[in-house]
């Protein structure tokens, strides 16, 4: 199953609604940069909150996937981070010092348009 990526003005909103496989994980990272690419998307929104664990593979991508939205221009944002998640995150030096997050998905939006200057 591919994980839905819809179009907002210039961003993209991604809410991952069930846990990662690593090969849905692989997809979701190809997909998304296909996207951004296509649409030239200045913004990435990426909700989190259905995601109550994430395995040291799943957690590689997630940060390969931030840094790479930023290298094609894309601000990423962050939401809804169970505290699991956080901890495995950080245990594995994944610290993701150059993303925003925010509480949920509204706060992230919000928090995305003040970063590009909308």
């Amino acid at each position: 199953m591919r994980i839905p990526i819809l179009k907002l003005y210039d961003c993209l909103l991604v809410s991952i609604q069930w846990e990662l496989d690593d090969k849905t994980a692989l997809e979701f990272q190809e997909d998304l940069l296909h996207k951004i690419h296509e649409t030239n998307a200045r913004g990435v929104v990426i909700d989190l909150t259905s995601i109550d664990f994430i395995d040291s593979f799943i957690a590689k991508v997630l940060g390969d996937v931030i840094d790479m939205s930023n290298l094609m221009g894309a601000k990423v944002v962050i939401t809804g981070i169970q505290p699991a998640v956080a901890i495995t995150l950080i245990e594995l030096g994944i610290g993701l010092n150059n993303v925003l997050t925010a509480i949920d998905l509204e706060k992230g939006l919000e928090k995305l348009q003040q970063e590009l200057g909308d």
